[in-house]
């Protein structure tokens, strides 16, 4: 996992500088810097409008009584989004663009979800409903159990909850 992250801080950023190279070659300097402007301010806009109708669904699951489960997970994402769009280039602009479009976004979250729930690290799906696998409510109890037979001398007397 380290070695993932290091290769990403060192990656990322000498990929944009290779596609800054590019685009600059093709369409100028001072227009791929209005490019890059222009992508994290209609960026920025689209975040704030799916932010806030992400917001309204999660205040109405909890109305609704139900875990925003899938609101939350649509938050992060936004989250993700926001980061990947206001950092300057184009791949983290494209990578933050597809986090915004919802289609896009549910297959990514099933993806993640389908990781976790093999890892064993997730135990519902994100429609709050419980995982297979899991008791009904998605609640796992561990515990030990002994049976009891009717001819057991150490079973319980049958007249337990009888008043004396």
């Amino acid at each position: 996992m380290t070695l993932l992250i290091f290769l990403a801080l060192l990656g990322v950023p000498l990929i944009e500088i290779g596609v800054f190279i590019e685009v600059g070659g093709y369409i100028g300097l001072w227009m791929t810097l209005a490019l890059i402007v222009a992508t994290a301010l209609a960026g920025t806009a689209l975040l704030r409008h799916q932010g806030m109708a992400t917001l309204a669904r999660a205040r109405a699951s909890v109305a609704r009584g139900r875990v925003p489960v899938r609101e939350v997970a649509d938050g992060f994402c936004l989250l993700v989004a926001g980061a990947l769009l206001l950092t300057p280039g184009f791949v983290t602009d494209a990578a933050g663009g597809l986090l915004l479009i919802p289609p896009a976004r549910r297959l990514i979250l099933q993806w993640v979800l389908r990781r976790m729930m093999a890892a064993g690290r997730v135990t519902t799906s994100l429609q709050g409903r419980p995982a297979r696998g899991s008791g009904e409510d998605g609640s796992v109890i561990e515990g030990e159990y002994t049976e009891l037979h009717d001819d057991d001398a150490s079973a319980p007397s049958r007249d337990w909850g009888k008043p004396r």
